[in-house]
């Protein structure tokens, strides 16, 4: 997941990087600082270059808040994936003469993002407004996350209010007759004729019953849709060098 970037930082084992290895991601981590990101003076990167030592994950947490990652150590993709970034950036930076005239890659199918929604600035208070429109008229259950939101309005469309849908859930239901005689009330009112409404009752019951275990399935189903996804902070900290 990591090729395109570590490939444009030149290094040197691109598609075989496993930040899963741990001595492989320690080496990369000095790597990066050294060659690429500098945040600290050379003198400072010691806890960082002393691999083995059993409190480099302090240092690299250290390091993180440094830089200001929006990450932590336990989020290790995540903050592979956004220290990339900013090496990236400041690799441009350093050679803007280099790169500026450099013909645009276009993206392959394969290639483009799948999720239109990473694009969208949630910060911004009309698209807030909108989003909080939207979940009131849907009656959908407000979030701290806007886009998070977006999506659970975004799934209930597409389940219940796409054109298919809606003919669909417009479809009469043809019962299927029901033998009473079938079915044990299990007590007994003393009148046939209230046997009979109690044994209708109970079935209209079950019924209800399953309507509802279908809906909280849907319901299931539409959470971890939402939640499945891994959120990404997509902004960078500033960081000076």
């Amino acid at each position: 997941m990591f090729r395109r970037k570590l490939t444009a930082l030149d290094y040197h084992n691109p598609s075989g990087f496993d930040c899963k290895d741990e001595t492989e991601f320690r080496n990369f981590i000095v790597w990066l600082e050294d060659q690429k990101i500098r945040h600290y003076k050379i003198e400072d990167r010691g806890n960082l270059r002393n691999i083995p030592s059993s409190g480099w994950p302090k240092s690299f947490e250290q390091y993180l808040q440094d830089v200001n990652c929006p990450f932590t150590v336990e989020e290790r993709q995540e903050s592979v994936d956004w220290l990339l970034g900013l090496a990236v950036r400041l690799e441009y930076g350093d050679n803007v003469e280099k790169y500026k005239n450099c013909p645009q890659a276009t993206a392959t199918e394969a290639e483009k993002p799948s999720d239109p929604l990473i694009h969208l600035d949630s910060s911004n208070p009309d698209f807030k407004a909108g989003v909080l429109g939207l979940a009131s008229l849907l009656k959908i259950q407000r979030h701290d996350d806007y886009l998070v939101m977006l999506k659970a309005i975004r799934i209930l469309i597409q389940e219940r209010l796409t054109p298919e849908a809606i003919a669909k859930a417009s479809q009469s239901k043809e019962g299927l007759p029901v033998a009473l005689d079938k079915h044990i009330l299990g007590f007994d009112t003393g009148d046939a004729t209230l046997n009979e409404a109690a044994q209708i009752l109970r079935l209209l019951h079950i019924e209800e019953l399953r309507d509802l275990q279908t809906r909280i399935n849907e319901a299931i189903v539409a959470v971890q849709a939402v939640i499945a996804d891994p959120k990404t902070d997509h902004r960078l900290g500033k960081v000076g060098r």
